[in-house]
């Protein structure tokens, strides 16, 4: 009887010791963020400069006026002329304009 004893405290000894260096090493969802992370980071570091060229075409759609849908269906995008834009540049920047 006592063996049994024995033999019981011992596996219950081991499972707790088990179930402490469980706990202490780094689990699935931990190893999986920081994969997630670094990858991330990296992927954000090649499309920088990506980035960096749509910004610049961005900031283009500003010398165009709205798309215009003709009736027979024809779409025109027209480019602003220089005094159209500097008159919106100086809306932004005082919220009037003179003429």
């Amino acid at each position: 009887m006592k063996t049994v004893a024995g033999i019981i405290c011992l596996c219950l000894a081991a499972t707790f010791a088990q179930a402490q260096d469980q706990d202490e090493a780094p689990q699935g969802r931990d190893l999986m963020a920081e994969a997630l992370r670094l990858f991330m980071q990296g992927f954000m570091a090649e499309m920088e400069p990506a980035l960096e060229d749509l910004e610049g075409f961005v900031d283009n759609l500003n010398a165009y006026h709205p798309p215009e849908v003709l009736p027979n269906g024809d779409i025109i995008i027209r480019r602003k002329t220089p005094l159209e834009r500097e008159m919106e540049e100086q809306l932004e920047e005082d919220g009037e304009v003179e003429l």
